[in-house]
């Protein structure tokens, strides 16, 4: 009998304005998420991801030191908190990317995972930081490297209930190392919650994160914001989250423009079946690669 595993992924449209108080930034998006999350569980879901710095809108767009209020610890924050147990409840594996505070004045861009019992298993901390202007104006951009440090934890896969799980995080889908890191780490589904608008990468959306997927046999759940957060006006985060299957192709896609649950389902005995097909990893020489580090 196949091995299924039911998979949400959350994209949302951030409707509050930026000249607003962070905490009214941040309790709107945990409410607005927590009713995502809950949709997910009624529509069959067993493990959810949210999308990148969940509980607010992507304020990276500016430099501004207003932001730092977003901040927390994981797991003694209370977001991770309080996501444990709504994980215990639900009986779901959840995914959730967080501002972190590690201590005052280091901070990354990170995600709990959190077991279906509500168990904190440990996190993932971006390792690339982007600095980048993105569209005509030179004031506007993802000035990532202002809010966070690269991420200091490597790669881990987590043991969950519905299987090995990885976590990258939206720039990083760039870099190939990671994603073969976390195949040779066991990974049977990655996770990318990102924030990338039109106009800059969204001709890679689809090229990138499928090919990590065949490269390293596993299969990777996509997410994306949606819509144009103000008052920076960047650019259209345009959404199109995906679930793709170790041979590359789609499971499930969300809409350009709808904040919605994503729902797919995962075979992961697919995962046996191509890598029987692909050797990818039996036919590796890590012994010819490490000229690769030096440059």
């Amino acid at each position: 009998m196949s091995h299924i595993v039911r998979v949400g992924l959350i994209q949302s449209h951030h409707e509050v304005p930026g000249e607003e108080p962070v905490s009214v930034h941040k309790a709107y998006a945990v409410d607005k998420h927590l009713g995502m999350i809950y949709e997910a569980k009624s529509r069959g879901a067993q493990i959810v991801c949210l999308q990148e710095l969940f509980v607010g809108p992507y304020f990276c767009a500016e430099q501004n030191p207003k932001w730092y209020e977003l901040t927390e610890k994981i797991p003694d924050g209370p977001t991770t908190k309080m996501m444990q147990s709504v994980a215990k409840e639900t009986q779901m594996v959840l995914i959730v990317p967080l501002y972190e505070e590690e201590q005052p004045g280091v901070y990354y861009n990170a995600a709990a995972v959190i077991d279906a019992d509500g168990q904190y298993l440990g996190k993932y901390r971006k390792s690339h930081i982007p600095q980048v202007q993105a569209g005509p104006s030179p004031d506007t951009g993802f000035w990532e490297k202002f809010y966070f440090r690269p991420g200091n934890l490597g790669y881990p896969v987590f043991e969950t209930a519905v299987g090995r799980i990885g976590v990258y995080i939206c720039y990083d889908r760039h870099f190939p190392e990671g994603a073969r890191a976390l195949g040779l780490h066991g990974a049977e589904i990655v996770f990318n919650p990102s924030a990338t608008v039109a106009g800059l990468s969204k001709y890679l959306w689809k090229l990138e994160q499928p090919a990590h997927a065949v490269a390293n046999g596993y299969f990777v759940g996509a997410i994306n914001r949606v819509g144009v957060e103000a008052p920076w006006n960047m650019g259209e985060f345009y959404g199109e989250s995906y679930l793709v299957d170790p041979r590359g192709q789609f499971v499930a896609q969300g809409s350009s423009d709808q904040s919605e649950v994503v729902i797919g389902d995962a075979d992961l005995d697919l995962i046996r079946e191509v890598r029987n097909t692909w050797q990818f990893f039996r036919d590796r020489r890590p012994e010819t690669y490490d000229p690769l580090t030096a440059l």
